[in-house]
């Protein structure tokens, strides 16, 4: 097999390529999306820090200047959305983002949730097992996620049904050469979204309470505050990045310990190992397979002269199964005591949310861990046809 990302066969087990890729050819131009592929963790790591490249061009040159074809006109919505929070965008403007979001959204914030986030994940597993199991990623997976962002938002309960969907779509944008159908899509729900957001920041500008929207509006530096697109683009990319992450986590996870049930029952014997398990279970099986960045400046990786003008495609999955970096790095061990997976990135853009991600992955195992020890798997599971942010369709359990 070759590296295909649009091959539902490689989708669903890519290592054996990667480690040919880091083995024979670990940074190669894929002339189907015009990218360089760079798979080993050490120039994976680096390209994370290096600010020659970047996630946007644009704070340097136009679509023109870059010679780049300029985005569609129907994107704009899409694009205006994004470009407002700060995955897509570089110093200055990062840099002042991520300092006065950061102001709002603080580890303490974060380790104030932890109760929250227990009860949540504990009132939905108890349901699952008392149903006797089902889905896992649609019955606890998909709704710990949405209720927590939800919640911490401010959000009405009435209205959380619109965010899985909305998520879905816009991420639908992030895959490789997207269909025209899935470009729409992903237009459509990040304008849905952002006039939903607008109409909430407003009403809590008015009438504010204890949640991140009403901070975020408060948010102040230096006379310095965000603009209400960039509050917008904050809130889309909180549940964007957040939940996504966090559903496949927990599917992906799951599938593993299934596959590897030695590990799962020293999970079981020893629930303080969970710590260093939700860390192995993301290196293991990460759900962002690949994260790209434009090279703003001719550089060298990992010996290949890369230009200026071009895509590398830093390939995560691969990264974090290099055995340079990981012993036996094909081997699901819950106890891995050194373990410097890039799944949350590195560098400026390293995930703000990872301390929420890790208490949302920690509550929910273990609540599955408590509730149902004799969690089993009735069905073996089919992956989604997307490759960069990568999970299953579905997980079907039983609890007893």
């Amino acid at each position: 097999m070759r590296f295909d990302p649009w091959n539902p066969e490689f989708v669903a087990h890519p290592y054996d390529v990667y480690r040919e890729l880091r083995e024979t050819e670990p940074v190669r131009f894929f002339e189907p999306t015009g990218q360089w592929l760079v798979a080993r963790h050490r120039d994976v790591n680096a390209a994370l820090r290096d600010r020659r490249l970047g996630r946007s061009y644009l704070h340097r040159a136009t679509h023109e200047e870059f010679g780049r074809e300029p985005e569609p006109d129907f994107q704009e919505p899409f694009w205006r959305v994004t470009r407002a929070g700060m995955l897509d965008v570089e110093p200055p403007v990062h840099t002042r983002l991520r300092r006065l979001v950061s102001k709002a959204f603080t580890p303490r914030m974060v380790e104030e949730l932890r109760p929250s986030v227990r009860r949540i994940a504990r009132e939905l597993v108890d349901g699952f097992v008392e149903r006797g199991g089902g889905d896992l990623i649609a019955e606890v997976a998909e709704p710990l996620p949405v209720t927590v962002i939800a919640e911490m938002l401010g959000v009405p309960e009435a209205d959380r049904h619109l965010l899985r969907p909305w998520s879905a779509d816009i991420c639908g944008m992030y895959e490789l050469n997207p269909s025209l159908e899935a470009q729409h899509t992903a237009v459509r729900a990040a304008s849905e979204f952002s006039e939903y957001l607008r109409e909430l920041a407003g009403y809590r500008r008015r009438h504010p309470g204890n949640d991140l929207i009403s901070a975020l509006a408060r948010v102040a530096d230096e006379g310095d505050t965000l603009t209400e697109d960039e509050l917008v683009g904050t809130c889309v990319l909180l549940l964007n990045a957040g939940h996504e992450a966090t559903v496949n986590v927990t599917g992906n996870g799951w599938w593993s310990l299934f596959r590897n049930p030695a590990e799962l029952d020293r999970l079981r014997a020893d629930p303080s190992l969970l710590p260093a398990a939700v860390e192995e279970l993301m290196r293991y099986d990460t759900p962002l397979q690949m994260f790209e960045r434009w090279v703003l400046e001719d550089v060298t990786i990992g010996g290949v002269d890369i230009p200026k003008g071009v895509e590398v495609a830093l390939l995560f999955g691969s990264a974090n199964r290099d055995p340079d970096v990981f012993d036996d790095p094909d081997r699901l061990d819950v106890g891995r005591p050194d373990n410097p997976h890039v799944s949350f990135g590195a560098g400026i853009h390293f995930c703000l949310g990872a301390p929420l991600a890790r208490v949302e992955l920690i509550e929910s195992f273990s609540a599955l861990l408590e509730a149902a020890p004799a969690l089993r798997l009735v069905e073996e599971p089919s992956w989604k046809p997307n490759y960069v942010i990568r999970g299953l369709e579905s997980l079907k359990v039983a609890t007893r």
